[in-house]
């Protein structure tokens, strides 16, 4: 590649690896599980995660972290979508409001992974629901043997498929007996899905959600899930299956929904026209959830005061390179005591 011949003498080289995947782009499929590598130094062990607050309630106190080091995953991608691992600490800075802080732990390694798959199984899916089965098929050939998962599919209301559980087989049997039937309750099952997670047993968190369209049936607001994902710790993917026109207004909105939602995680959304994208665009993402940096700091303002911190990554690029895009989390709620 020709990234490679412009780096500095401690980049060895970029190796390009194409995992046979499409990317999932609003019109049509680019190679997205390919990866530019740049050989990184020997890094320390990946840290322990923080511990969650459990109490997650309706309409309840914010869902905080209460924990002296901040972890914050990284994701990587330069101008192609491509994933760019290999760097190492020195190429991040991190701020929490206008304070540069120390980054204390750096780890690029494959740590497990609590994972929830979060399944649209409305009517509309009907005609795309064998693809969505081997999505989510796909989506688990990425996990590693410690990881454990669950699973929600929703219609008319979220319910919980699968409990958490390391048997892949299990959920895959539970999802062949689903029929697409009822209206779109989305953000009831994306609130489910976060509040789940606080029986999470690991500290990296996620959710995939696969759905076809906009909410038009949640007792929750949309406003109200922003608030939730903010005051969770949990990194949310989705994949949003669309036609190339918007029958309802709540379709031509659902793309910005779950754009908005999972970017402030750290996660994102990719769109897609054509159902038989999904197994590649899941396999990509399973993909970037194993290829994530994870920076740790302990914050510079010691104030228990339960406020919402802002955090900024910012990236300091190898020479040579194009310009790279970075995701991370937007911030965090301080603890009050």
């Amino acid at each position: 590649m020709l990234y490679s011949k412009r780096f500095s003498a401690r980049f060895v080289s970029v190796v390009l690896l194409l995992v046979a995947a499409c990317v999932a782009a609003p019109v049509s499929a680019q190679n997205l599980n390919e990866e530019v590598h740049v050989q990184p130094r020997v890094q320390p062990p990946a840290p322990k995660g923080p511990e969650i607050d459990p109490a997650l309630k309706t309409h309840t106190k914010p869902y905080k972290v209460d924990v002296e080091m901040v972890l914050v995953p990284v994701t990587i991608t330069d101008p192609m979508n491509r994933l760019v691992t290999g760097l190492d600490r020195d190429n991040f800075s991190l701020f929490e409001g206008k304070n540069v802080q120390d980054i204390k732990t750096f780890s690029s390694e494959d740590a497990p992974v609590s994972l929830g798959v979060v399944f649209d199984m409305s009517a509309s899916m009907g005609s795309k629901i064998e693809r969505a089965r081997e999505a989510v098929v796909e989506f688990f050939k990425t996990a590693n043997p410690q990881d454990e998962f669950f699973m929600i599919t929703f219609a008319d209301k979220p319910e919980e498929m699968s409990d958490f559980t390391s048997s892949v087989e299990d959920i895959q049997g539970k999802l062949v007996y689903t029929i697409p039937k009822g209206r779109t309750a989305l953000l009831d099952a994306i609130y489910l899905g976060v509040s789940k997670m606080r029986q999470a047993k690991y500290p990296k968190k996620a959710l995939l959600i696969i759905s076809d369209g906009g909410d038009n049936h949640s007792r929750y607001t949309e406003g109200e899930i922003r608030s939730t994902v903010k005051e969770a710790d949990v990194l949310i993917y989705a994949i949003g299956i669309y036609d190339h026109y918007f029958p309802t207004e709540e379709e031509r909105l659902g793309p910005t929904l779950l754009s908005d939602i999972t970017e402030l995680t750290g996660g994102r959304a990719f769109t897609i026209d054509n159902p038989n994208d999904l197994a590649d665009v899941s396999t990509k993402i399973g993909i970037e959830l194993r290829n994530q940096y994870v920076l740790g700091y302990r914050p510079k303002n010691p104030v228990r005061d339960g406020k919402w911190r802002k955090i900024k990554v910012k990236l300091i690029p190898p020479k040579g390179l194009p310009p790279l895009r970075v995701y991370a989390k937007t911030g965090y709620y301080a603890p009050t005591e």
